[in-house]
């Protein structure tokens, strides 16, 4: 391996104060906070256990933990924090529970956990409301907004009828003795900020912060930071403010304005050499996002050679846009003898991916779908799911809470609220907590009824679970439950029906695995947590990579087509009204940045909206990536073609592709 080149090496040694390093696309960000780790171990004395290293996705952690481990080569590194944002959160809330009022088993619940609750507060079965409701009060706590401050910023009554939901939702989690995503960062926060002798507790203990991909930190994180951070300021924040595109998602690029006010003494170092892309690419991705305001001026520079133009292809609608992309990118890799895995086709929403899915199958070529729905993370399977993983450990909150309440089982919220506060106070399961003398007297004959009824169900169906084939176990289960009544009631005919069906093809599965196995559904169970786990986690098959621009940040490829690059698609139409022109050019330029050697861009001159053709205009950012590399095919840029020339060129294909490999 190199050396680190000076400008990285000096961010590794840098320790003299609070450090915030500019790293451009590709230019070696995370050596620089896996070496600096290394450093502070082998180097300056640091105990691993005083040391965090803070990323966005576990895999960004998975990652740095190996690189790590890797360099300092057998040396010990136990303690050393390596997470989240949102793992270091559960870590310290779990260590700190009592300061805050929970026990410290307390639940974590997801957006689909959460929604049933939501549901029941808004009144409504609405999905598309109750989603905009749960993004609003995931807003607010991202921002660290209050439901009082809420409700006081309120401008209107839709807003003043969201801040009361937001309101009873918050109060509904503490009585679960449950938390939700947001609070992972919103409640040590507040831990921090009412109990300085926990503060202090935790600055002591973690010394020294690295921070990943700094840009995309929200006013949550921002503050989550300051406090761990403290007076002493000891930290290595890593971002890039040409590639911040989550501001949808509450991101706040001032982050990075606010650093140099906030530490008067912040160093801040460049790194602009990118070990990725060819020259033509850099430069075509500096001149696009020159056309931003800048927060610190850098430009990116590579050694890697000068390498192929850009090339640009004008499609007559969308549907042939999908087919000239799959046969370039299949002649492309012949001639180059490339592996799929060396191409991914990127696009700026889900929607663009149908016609090129529907292509690549009908050709055979392999390809993965990122950002693509885990067959597990279906709501009507995490519906059924809950329940078995009731059956495996009744010690379960959040599967109590998701089975108790779906379908409805005649159990309300207030009767769920009474049962979080008594499991609080006891420091109990809930499940454990519905079956205690003392809970009784907290609510009325007509509401424990229903519980101890489920309660029992489960006790039931847990006993036969242990002893009988998943086969037989199942149908009754879904029988007793209702969930297809449930699901017709709640949904309309198509959408209830496709979901019958995943959860037929999820029973049938669970049958045929426990006969094959010998396995009790209670075996099963725990299968199937590890496959939803595994599912995560990214294979390395030899496939082209299909994937939306967001998801596609942080990776890199040999050869990138990024396709629709048009007015309305990117940038977006909704961002030209919201006036969000710069974070869509970044957007832009994280595409262009994942190219390591050749970068494809295609536009359509109609696309479909329904059943019309609309006619479409290129985006503005090809022009501003400057014409002089970009090499142009197809529209009005074609002259009248060679009949004679076409046909050869065809032939020449079609033999070409029918070679043995």
């Amino acid at each position: 391996m190199s050396l680190p080149n000076p400008p990285q090496r000096e961010a590794i040694r840098y320790l003299d104060g609070p450090l915030l390093v500019l790293a451009g696309a590709g230019s070696g960000k995370t050596r620089v906070i896996t070496e600096k780790i290394a450093y502070l171990i082998e180097s300056c004395g640091f105990s691993p256990s005083n040391i965090a290293a803070i990323t966005f996705t576990n895999k960004a952690a998975r990652e740095m933990q190996e690189r790590v481990t890797r360099l300092l080569a057998g040396r010990p590194a136990k303690g050393l924090t390596i997470s989240t944002f949102h793992a270091l959160g559960v870590r310290i809330l779990r260590e700190e529970a009592k300061a805050l009022g929970y026990k410290p088993n307390f639940s974590i619940l997801d957006a689909s956990d959460t929604f049933a609750i939501v549901s029941e507060l808004a009144g409504s079965v609405d999905k598309g409301s109750i989603r905009k409701l749960q993004s609003l009060m995931s807003g607010w706590k991202s921002a660290l907004v209050s439901p009082d401050q809420a409700r006081k910023d309120a401008r209107n009554e839709t807003e003043a009828l969201a801040a009361n939901a937001f309101a009873s939702y918050a109060a509904t989690l503490r009585a679960y003795q449950a938390v939700d995503f947001d609070d992972l960062i919103a409640l040590p926060v507040t831990l921090f900020e009412d109990h300085p002798e926990v503060r202090d507790k935790w600055q002591n203990r973690l010394r020294y912060l690295l921070i990943d991909e700094y840009q995309d930190t929200n006013a949550g994180q921002y503050r989550m930071l300051r406090l761990l951070a403290g007076p002493r300021a000891a930290f290595t924040a890593v971002g890039d403010d040409d590639q911040a595109i989550y501001g949808w998602r509450g991101a706040d690029i001032e982050n990075l304005r606010g650093l140099p006010r906030d530490y008067l003494n912040l160093k801040v170092i460049k790194l602009e050499q990118n070990y990725r892309s060819t020259v033509r690419i850099l430069k075509a991705a500096n001149a696009l996002i020159s056309h931003n305001e800048k927060l610190f001026d850098k430009k990116l520079w590579s050694d890697l050679g000068h390498g192929d133009p850009i090339t640009v292809s004008v499609c007559q609608d969308g549907e042939k846009e999908a087919e000239a992309v799959v046969m370039k990118l299949q002649a492309h890799r012949f001639e180059h003898r490339g592996a799929f895995r060396d191409y991914a086709i990127l696009y700026r929403g889900n929607f663009q991916a149908r016609a090129l899915e529907q292509l690549l199958r009908n050709q055979r070529i392999p390809y993965l779908l990122s950002g693509g729905q885990s067959f597990f993370e279906k709501t009507e399977i995490k519906d059924i799911t809950a329940y078995l993983r009731l059956l495996a450990n009744s010690d379960d909150d959040p599967a109590f809470i998701r089975a108790v309440s779906t379908p409805r089982r005649g159990v309300g919220a207030s009767t769920l609220q009474a049962l979080g506060s008594y499991a609080g106070e006891r420091q109990l399961p809930l499940f454990a907590a519905a079956f205690e003398q003392g809970f009784a007297p907290r609510v009325q004959a007509r509401q424990l009824a229903p519980l101890l009824e489920f309660c029992e169900f489960i006790n039931r169906l847990q006993a036969r679970a242990a002893r009988e084939p998943a086969a037989q176990v199942m149908p009754d289960l879904l029988r007793a439950i209702a969930y297809e009544d449930w699901l017709l009631e709640h949904d309309e005919a198509r959408a209830a029906r496709i979901k019958l069906t995943n959860v037929q093809d999820f029973c049938d599965w669970l049958g045929k695995k426990g006969d094959e196995e010998q396995k009790t559904l209670i075996d099963l169970t725990q299968t199937i947590a590890l496959i939803n786990m595994l599912d995560k986690q990214d294979a390395d098959i030899d496939a082209v990579q299909l994937s939306t621009l967001h998801a596609a940040k942080g990776l890199e490829f040999k050869h990138v087509f990024l396709i629709g690059i048009e007015e309305g698609v990117l940038p977006h139409r909704e961002a030209e009204a919201d006036n969000r022109i710069e974070e869509e050019r970044r957007l832009m330029y994280v595409g262009i940045t994942r190219a390591q050697r050749s970068l494809h861009l295609s536009y359509a001159e109609k696309r479909k909206q329904g059943r019309e053709l609309i006619p479409c205009r290129a985006s503005r950012f090809i022009d501003e990536m400057g014409r002089e590399d970009l090499r142009f095919s197809g529209g009005k840029n074609d002259s009248v073609p060679d009949k004679a020339a076409g046909a050869d060129r065809l032939a020449a294909l079609k033999a070409m592709l029918a070679k043995p490999k």
